[in-house]
């Protein structure tokens, strides 16, 4: 039988680790559990991560990496890319092609257990020096790609609020009531450019620009909690 390179049995852990995560949880998801379904030793699991929390959170930056970088691609092949419609469209595609995204996107509770009563948590490193949403809709505003008269924390909030509701109705609605997955994701779309894009059509090209932006400061901060990590 060949020999798995480090690096191969590493990413087998975490494609393990996030089907296990979903499944289970972070709480009942054990140690073990990840390294029998990856048909390696426990011991193997603590030579590539130091802890659970380690690898739960290598398997965080991992799949925030995926998808920020499949929504960046998305972005720059739409021709309407810079258009908070086409933004939306795209962003919740990559969301919903995760399942291990949508979990992360919707903080589940039931999922991530006593993770996220860490204070160092992930979620609370990351989002330290990165913009707020709201100040995310201010520089798409003074890029001309969203109304300018539109409160820019009432818009993120409700963004959000549409966001969060793709990935999380299916457990209070009943499935025979939600469209189906493109229709709605394309319905949102024209929805967010009904509502807040520019009467003249928004200046797309500005707004690529300012997710262009926002992408390498989120793949700079990725890429600092990676190297602190591996020290």
């Amino acid at each position: 039988m060949a020999r798995i390179s480090g690096r191969e049995r590493e990413e087998r852990l975490l494609n393990e680790a996030a089907n296990l995560f979903v499944r289970f949880g972070y709480d009942k998801a054990s140690v073990s559990d990840i390294a029998r379904a990856a048909g390696v030793s426990k011991g193997a699991v603590y030579l590539a991560f130091e802890s659970k929390d380690a690898l739960f959170e290598a398997l965080l930056l991992r799949e925030m990496m995926r998808f920020s970088d499949a929504w960046a691609r998305g972005v720059e092949a739409h021709p309407r890319g810079g258009t908070v419609g086409a933004m939306y469209e795209v962003m919740l595609r990559a969301l919903d092609a995760s399942p291990f995204m949508s979990i992360i996107y919707r903080r589940d509770r039931a999922v991530l257990g006593r993770y996220l009563q860490r204070p160092d948590n992930f979620f609370r490193k990351y989002a330290t020096g990165q913009p707020t949403r709201h100040e995310a809709v201010v520089m798409l505003q003074d890029a001309g790609a969203i109304r300018r008269d539109v409160d820019p924390k009432v818009a993120a909030h409700l963004m959000n609020m549409i966001a969060f509701g793709l990935v999380s109705l299916d457990e209070v609605v009943p499935p025979a009531e939600i469209p189906e997955t493109d229709a709605l994701i394309e319905g949102i779309a024209d929805f967010m450019d009904r509502a807040l894009t520019p009467e003249d059509g928004g200046d797309s090209e500005a707004g690529k620009r300012v997710i262009r932006d926002l992408f390498e400061g989120g793949r700079a901060a990725f890429e600092a909690l990676m190297e602190e990590r591996r020290s």
